[in-house]
């Protein structure tokens, strides 16, 4: 399949997305006392790096440019949800609850740009593991609100 502006446009949307996710778990396991926690938010932070570096070699193979910053929406989030936890009764449970909404909007993301029809398979199958992950994250931090 060819790749076009399109495709190129929404992997580096994608790409945008992990570095605010990565931002944001950095700043979750920041604001959150519980180690089991801790330790999930920094996971989750490395595995969003990770998701980074492959999206950005995706998006060279194909001879265009990776986006290198985060976005202002992704920014503007994480003041929010520092702000909430700030406020809150139960600051870990106000994080969980905003890093679930994140995660299924993530999931979101990534089901959009796998509707595109001009994927190449490597495209495509990139996405679909990072989706999938996305999902079990979703899935592992629901379970995550019982340590909250």
């Amino acid at each position: 399949m060819a790749y076009t502006k399109e495709v190129s446009n929404k992997l580096n949307e994608l790409l945008e997305k992990n570095y605010d996710a990565e931002a944001g778990y950095k700043a979750a396991a920041g604001n959150v006392k519980n180690s089991k926690l801790k330790t999930y938010f920094q996971n989750k932070a490395e595995d969003r790096y990770a998701f980074g570096h492959e999206l950005k070699e995706e998006i060279k193979l194909h001879g265009d440019a990776p986006e290198n910053e985060t976005s202002f929406k992704g920014d503007a989030h994480r003041t929010w949800m520092n702000l909430k936890s700030t406020f809150s009764g139960n600051k870990e449970e106000a994080i969980l609850e905003e890093t679930i909404k994140g995660e299924k909007a993530f999931a979101e993301d990534y089901d959009d740009v796998l509707k595109e029809t001009t994927l190449a398979v490597s495209t495509k199958k990139l996405i679909e593991n990072q989706r999938n992950k996305v999902r079990n994250s979703l899935e592992e931090v629901k379970t995550m609100e019982s340590f909250a």
